[in-house]
C-alpha cells in the first residue's frame, strides 16, 4: 500500500497528492487528533453535499415527473462509487504506477490492500483520508447526471457514471493530487476544479450532445416544480462546501482557516453577481438564479481556495457569477445543447474560470506558489495545460463510453416513457 505521508509536499489536496509545487514540506509522522477530527468532520461534510444536497438541489429543477428518478441518481451514485472507490478507484488515484505513475496509480492499492488502522497519511489516519477522497469521487460523477436529467436509462446511468469514475476521474485525480504529471508541472487546484469540475462539467457536456435534446425542449414548460427543494440543496451544498474546501487543507490550520473565508466571500459575491446579472437582463432576481450564483462562486473558489487571499476571492466570485450566468443562459442557447440542469454552464464554465484566476490572483505568502500580480505569468500558463489535459482526456473518453454503452444496452429511455415520465416507468414510484 502506498503510504500517502511520504508524498505529501504542499498543503491542501492540491498536495495530498502531492503535487510538487512550493509550499512548506510536512514533517509530521505522527497522527494528530485535532487535525483527525476536523477531517472526519470534513469528510461527512462533504457526503452531505451530495445525499442530500445535490439530490434534493438537481431533484426541485426537474418536473415533478422526474423528481425520484433524479433524487435517485445522486443516492445510487453514492453507494456505486463508494464500492467502485474501495475496489480500484483509490487504487488508480492514489497508488503507485510504477513506470506509469505520471498516468496513474496502479492496482498495488485494489480492495484497500494493506491498509490498517494505523497507517498514517500525514497527521490523519489514511483510513480518513481514503474516505476522504471517496466523497470526492462522488460527488464528481453525480454533478454530471444534472446535464442528462430527464431521459437518460437508469441502467446506463449507472454503467456510464461507474465507468467514468474509475477510468477518467481517477486517473486525472492521479495526474493532480497522486503524483502525475499536472501536479509535477505545479498545476494549482487546492480542491478539485479540474479533477472536479472541469472534469465533470465537460463530461456533462458531451452526455448532453450525444443524447439529444429533450422531448419538447424549447416548446414545452419545463421550469423546475420546486423551487424551495432546490433552496435546501444550494443550502446543505454551500455548507457542505466548507469542507470541501477548508477541509482540502488537510489540518486543522490556518490553510484551512483561509481556504474557508475566501469560499465564503466568493460564494456570496458570485450570488450577489448572477442575480443583478440577471436583474439588468430579465427585469427580475429570480430564487433559480441566486441559487445558480452561489453554486458558481463555490466552484470557481475551489481550485484557488488555498492559494488567493479575499481580494482575489471576491474578484473571482464576481467574475463567476457573470460569466456563468452566461454560460448558462446566452452559451447554452447560442451552441444549442439541451444541458437539463447546466452542469456544463456552472461547473465546466465556473472551473475553467476558478482555475484561470487561480494562476492570476496566486498569493505566494499564502500557498507558496505567486501568480501573475505577483510576477509569475508563466502559473497562467500552467493552469491553460491543465484544464487543456482535462478537457481533452474527459471528452473524449466519455465520448467514447457513451458510445459503447449506446452499442450495447442503450442510453435513452424511449419517447413514451420519456413523456408520460422516468419516476413512475423505470421505478414504479411517483410523488402525489
Amino acid at each position: 500500500m502506498l503510504k500517502v505521508n511520504k508524498l505529501i509536499k504542499t498543503g491542501g489536496l492540491a498536495a495530498l497528492g502531492l503535487a510538487a509545487t512550493s509550499a512548506p514540506a510536512f514533517a509530521q509522522d505522527a497522527l494528530d487528533t485535532g487535525d483527525t477530527a476536523w477531517m472526519l468532520t470534513s469528510t461527512a461534510l462533504v457526503l452531505m453535499m451530495t445525499i442530500p444536497g445535490l439530490a434534493m438541489f438537481y431533484g426541485g429543477m426537474v418536473r415533478r415527473k422526474n423528481v425520484l428518478a433524479t433524487a435517485a441518481q445522486s443516492f445510487a451514485a453514492a453507494a456505486l462509487m463508494t464500492v467502485l472507490w474501495m475496489v480500484i478507484g483509490y487504487s488508480f488515484a492514489f497508488g503507485d504506477g510504477g513506470g506509469l505513475n505520471a498516468f496513474y496509480g496502479g492496482f498495488g492499492s485494489a480492495f484497500l490492500a494493506g491498509m490498517t488502522a494505523d497507517a498514517l497519511s500525514g497527521t490523519i489516519p489514511e483510513t480518513v483520508f481514503m474516505t476522504f477522497q471517496m466523497t470526492f469521487a462522488i460527488i464528481t460523477p453525480a454533478l454530471i447526471t444534472g446535464a442528462f436529467a430527464d431521459r437518460m436509462k437508469f441502467s446506463a446511468m449507472l454503467w456510464f457514471l461507474g465507468l467514468w469514475m474509475v477510468i477518467i476521474y481517477a486517473p486525472v485525480c492521479h495526474w493532480v493530487w497522486g503524483g502525475g504529471f499536472l501536479g509535477g508541472d505545479g498545476v494549482l487546484d487546492f480542491a478539485g476544479g479540474t479533477v472536479v469540475h472541469i472534469n465533470a462539467g465537460v463530461a456533462g457536456l458531451v452526455c448532453a450532445i450525444v443524447l439529444g435534446k429533450r422531448n419538447g425542449f424549447g416548446t414545452e414548460n419545463m421550469a423546475p416544480h420546486n423551487l424551495t427543494l432546490s433552496v435546501i440543496g444550494a443550502s446543505l451544498l454551500w455548507v457542505g462546501w466548507f469542507g470541501f474546501n477548508a477541509g482540502s487543507a488537510v489540518a486543522a490550520n490556518g490553510a484551512a482557516g483561509m481556504a474557508m473565508a475566501v469560499t465564503q466571500i466568493a460564494t456570496g459575491a458570485a450570488a450577489l453577481a448572477w442575480m443583478f446579472a440577471e436583474w439588468i437582463i430579465r427585469k427580475k432576481p429570480s430564487i433559480l438564479g441566486l441559487v445558480s450564483g452561489a453554486v458558481a462562486g463555490l466552484v470557481a473558489i475551489t481550485p484557488a481556495s488555498g492559494f488567493v487571499d479575499p481580494m482575489g476571492a471576491l474578484i473571482i466570485g464576481i467574475v463567476a457569477g457573470v460569466g456563468c450566468y452566461w454560460g448558462a443562459t446566452s452559451l447554452k442557447k447560442m451552441c444549442g445543447y439541451d444541458d437539463s440542469l447546466d452542469a456544463f454552464g456552472v461547473h465546466g464554465v465556473g472551473g475553467i474560470i476558478g482555475a484561470i484566476l487561480t494562476g492570476v490572483f496566486a498569493v505566494e505568502a499564502i500557498g507558496g506558489t505567486p501568480g501573475l500580480l505577483e510576477g509569475n505569468p508563466g502559473q497562467v500558463l500552467i493552469q491553460v495545460e491543465g484544464i487543456l489535459a482535462t478537457v481533452v482526456y474527459s471528452g473524449v473518453g466519455s465520448f467514447i463510453l457513451l458510445k459503447i454503452i449506446d452499442a450495447v444496452i442503450g442510453l435513452r429511455v424511449s419517447k413514451e416513457v420519456e413523456v408520460e415520465g422516468l419516476d413512475i416507468n423505470l421505478h414504479g414510484e411517483v410523488v402525489r
